[in-house]
């Protein structure tokens, strides 16, 4: 009988052992899980760095402008651009004008 009772301890014994690795094994199999989530997490997390840098500095080019201001400011400049162009070529209209004006007053004496 007390061989009987030892077969039944190395029996238990022994499915214990597989039931102890089969765990192991899990175990290790959600370390490499968790150290993934965790290399997932560091990645969100500089996203989400950035993304708050954006916002911040969004924020601050909204005190300074807005989009709609500055595409009135640039539609301000091309329009001071043109109306200089203007104001150029009609000054040296009346340049040429002026030097051909007295070029034949010069001749009429």
């Amino acid at each position: 009988m007390a061989a009987d009772s030892n077969n039944g301890w190395n029996e238990y014994s022994r499915l214990v052992l597989e039931q102890l690795e089969v765990l192991s094994i899990g175990i290790d199999s959600i370390r490499q899980d968790l150290q993934g989530v965790n290399q997932e997490l560091a990645i969100i997390k500089a996203k989400e760095d950035k993304v708050t840098e954006l916002r911040m500095w969004k924020e601050k080019l909204d005190e300074v402008t807005s989009p709609t201001q500055l595409k009135n400011y640039i539609d301000d400049i091309q329009e001071l651009k043109d109306f200089k162009t203007k104001a150029v070529t009609i000054f040296t209209a009346a340049q040429a004008g002026m030097v051909a004006l007295f070029t034949l007053m010069k001749y009429m004496e």
